[in-house]
């Protein structure tokens, strides 16, 4: 069985107020990946954090850089990292730390 790997992503552009942080939700989730996507302060970026097999995150990268419609993905960060094992699922985060029940609604798809 492969480690898994973690992936830190910044998508800046038009992926606020189209579903962004949804989209990825749902893409996360179908790929079985754990983490969470959040939109950041600076208001034409969505923070992604994922944890899963490299196969797996690779997929995701391709649905973040193509985004929803109504995105427009015009800037994109990559870093690469050693999974932190420290996420349960993947969760729309609204504050951090995620891991607190008033800072995160988690939906099931």
């Amino acid at each position: 069985m492969a480690k898994d790997e973690g992936l830190y992503a910044v998508a800046r552009g038009r992926v606020q107020g189209v579903s962004f942080r949804y989209f990825v939700l749902r893409k996360a989730q179908s790929l079985g990946l754990k983490g969470y996507v959040r939109n950041l302060p600076e208001g034409n970026a969505v923070e992604v954090v994922a944890e899963g097999e490299r196969e797996s995150l690779d997929e995701l990268l391709g649905h973040i850089n193509e985004g929803p419609p109504g995105a427009k993905v015009q800037e994109f960060d990559i870093n690469w990292a050693e999974a932190s094992g420290g996420y349960d699922d993947f969760r729309v985060a609204y504050r951090l730390p995620v891991d607190s029940p008033e800072n995160n609604i988690r939906w099931t798809v």
